[in-house]
């Protein structure tokens, strides 16, 4: 499974409020930390449950969101932000994935 583009901000509000869970990675091209965790964020998605989506934001396209630290990762559910994790942890992204987006 991979990660799905989120290309405006039209479409981050349809997807954290259609009422499945979303894992979102919020990036930026530039970001060190960010290439460092994507692959690992790549394979952990293998482990994925079905009906969780996992997405992805380039912040310097999608300045609306407001991220202010790279990487971010949210977890999104009816509209409601559930957890969020910033830095490039390997063990805490397998965490969050573990609590929201695992069988």
């Amino acid at each position: 499974m991979t990660a799905t583009e989120i290309t405006s901000h039209d479409q981050f509000k349809q997807i954290i409020n259609s009422g499945n869970v979303a894992l979102i990675d919020l990036w930026a091209t530039w970001c060190g930390p960010r290439r460092f965790i994507s692959p690992g964020f790549e394979i952990l998605l293998s482990d994925a449950i079905p009906g969780a989506e996992y997405y992805k934001v380039d912040v310097d396209d999608q300045e609306e969101v407001g991220i202010k630290a790279m990487p971010t990762f949210m977890v999104f559910k009816d509209g409601e932000k559930f957890e969020e994790l910033v830095g490039a942890d390997p063990d805490e992204l397998q965490t969050l994935l573990s609590d929201h987006c695992s069988a």
